[in-house]
């Protein structure tokens, strides 16, 4: 899925650019003084892009100018999601595993994460675990965040972390590593005045 999801970004990305760059181009040219080809939409260098006549045709239709405003509104909320959705760190999908007898199986990435984030939150004094994989199928990259108790230490937190819940989680998938970024929190507790 997620080649997938990168070979149209790639393919989108190259006609958009294609695209402009051959509009751009164009102008540029005609603009320094380039003979304008037959179906150029402007007769040469000193053509305006909207002349009255292009600006006015429409003035006597109401529907004209908001039907082309709402139009360009909704490809700059497209241009924004589609954005918004190649700049996001993507979640891994599933997870190879090794199952020894060759072929391996596959592992959906929400059931490794929801496992490893409810040992990691098993532990006295860790109140909350969270667990996103990102990565490749074959090479899963992990992030956690621990929600610590103020009476936990972070270096023993993080140690039991790294021995326990993720030792087990690498080996479960037969992974050789798993590179882990950890992030340590503590819990604010609010004083209660007393007297």
């Amino acid at each position: 899925m997620r080649a997938v999801r990168t070979t149209v970004n790639r393919v989108l990305l190259g006609a958009v650019g294609l695209v402009l760059t051959v509009l751009g181009g164009s102008v540029l040219a005609v603009g320094l003084g380039a003979p304008a080809p037959s179906w150029w939409i402007h007769d040469g260098r000193r053509d305006v892009l909207l002349g009255d006549a292009e600006r006015t045709r429409w003035r006597e239709a109401d529907w004209w100018w908001p039907v082309v405003l709402a139009a360009l509104a909704v490809l700059l909320l497209l241009a924004l999601w589609w954005l918004a959705s190649v700049l996001r760190r993507h979640r891994l999908d599933e997870v190879l595993v090794d199952t020894g007898d060759g072929e391996g199986a596959v592992l959906r990435a929400r059931a490794l994460e929801g496992a490893l984030a409810a040992e990691a939150g098993r532990p006295d004094g860790v109140e909350r675990a969270h667990v996103r994989l990102t990565g490749r199928r074959g090479a899963p990259r992990s992030r956690v965040r621990l929600l610590l108790a103020p009476h936990l230490d972070p270096e023993s937190a993080l140690r039991d972390f790294t021995t326990g819940p993720l030792a087990h989680a690498r080996e479960a998938v037969g992974l050789a590593s798993l590179p882990t970024e950890v992030r340590l929190k503590g819990v604010r507790h609010r004083a209660e005045r007393v007297g």
